[in-house]
């Protein structure tokens, strides 16, 4: 379970190691909004957080072999994150990717020191081998969501959020494997709704609320290398069953149309599964109510810049939110 206090603990855990992002406003004076420019955190995602507040919480409770490191599976994003905090806290880094993870997010791993292991087709086939690493190994495991430092990490985006802008009504956050939403959610709970946005392609949480518990989902489209988790985390159902979140599900048309008007708009670089969350509002998927006050968290922005007015290629694997 988790709740606030984690979130306040990783908050003070982590400060001095990772950006306190700025809050930006969009929107109009009859519908605010705001941005939460999380793609401006160290690796260009949110996933540095949760990849501090584990490293360090585990270093506290002696778990931490420095000379054995971490290890991560990932289709790039937590890998990144994970990579970054263990060359920062000076300990060696593992990280299993799927194959044919995106070519930009393998060579910003290597630029951080990581050892690169390419396993598989999707991310479930490098979990399963960075599982067996540990095994080998005694490294610590750092998984890409479904552990409590790691969401606590993450929530602290919510926190910083409410902090900046006590009136906001509702946070927006994309849904992957749910160690953001987990983590959004416990720092929001009794203070702002949260509406949780996936895409139709991979509906892991919206399936599991529907079948009462975690399910299995077809992973594809063009979030999939970000927000490609075959099922929902423990955490995040459990937070979802205790405070329900606003469920909603974005087609690849509408991220695209997002990702593109995030950028036009804007001039953020969001990536698709960072896009997704923005993408609930411009499809209308959720419609906020008259003077609610929205912000959207853009999550990430590990993306190839050239594609940014284009049409993407679908990808098929990856490591979730």
């Amino acid at each position: 379970m988790i709740d606030r206090s984690d979130v306040l603990q990783a908050e003070s855990r982590i400060s001095g190691y990772v950006r306190r992002t700025p809050l930006l406003r969009g929107g109009t004076a009859a519908a605010p909004l705001w941005f939460k420019c999380e793609f401006l955190q160290h690796t260009g995602v949110f996933k540095a957080r949760g990849a501090f507040n584990r490293l360090l919480a585990a270093r506290e409770r002696g778990e931490l072999d420095p000379g054995v490191g971490v290890v991560a599976a990932s289709g790039g994003n937590a890998g990144l994150a994970n990579a970054f905090a263990a060359a920062a806290l000076g300990v060696p880094a593992t990280v299993f990717v799927p194959e044919n993870a995106p070519r930009v997010k393998v060579e910003r791993l290597l630029g951080y020191n990581a050892t690169v292991r390419q396993v598989g087709a999707e991310y479930a086939e490098a979990f399963a081998a960075a599982t067996d690493y540990v095994e080998e190994t005694g490294a610590l495991f750092c998984h890409a969501y479904d552990q409590l430092d790691i969401a606590a990490g993450a929530g602290t985006v919510a926190e910083e959020i409410l902090q900046d802008e006590p009136s906001i009504d509702t946070i927006v956050v994309a849904v992957g494997g749910g160690g953001l939403y987990a983590g959004v959610a416990a720092a929001a709970e009794g203070r702002a709704r949260v509406v949780a946005v996936e895409p139709f392609n991979i509906p892991t949480l919206h399936a599991a609320l529907a079948a009462g518990h975690p399910v299995d989902v077809a992973v594809s489209g063009v979030a999939a290398d970000s927000l490609g988790a075959r099922r929902v985390g423990e955490i995040a159902f459990d937070i979802a069953s205790r405070v329900p979140p606003t469920s909603v599900l974005v087609d690849d048309a509408a991220i695209v149309a997002a990702r593109s008007k995030l950028w036009s708009d804007y001039r953020i670089p969001a990536e698709y599964g960072a896009a997704a969350a923005f993408a609930a509002l411009t499809s209308g998927a959720y419609t906020p109510g008259d003077g609610e006050r929205v912000a959207v968290i853009v999550c990430g922005a590990n993306t190839d810049v050239c594609t940014l007015e284009d049409h993407p290629d679908a990808g098929t694997t990856g490591e979730p939110a």
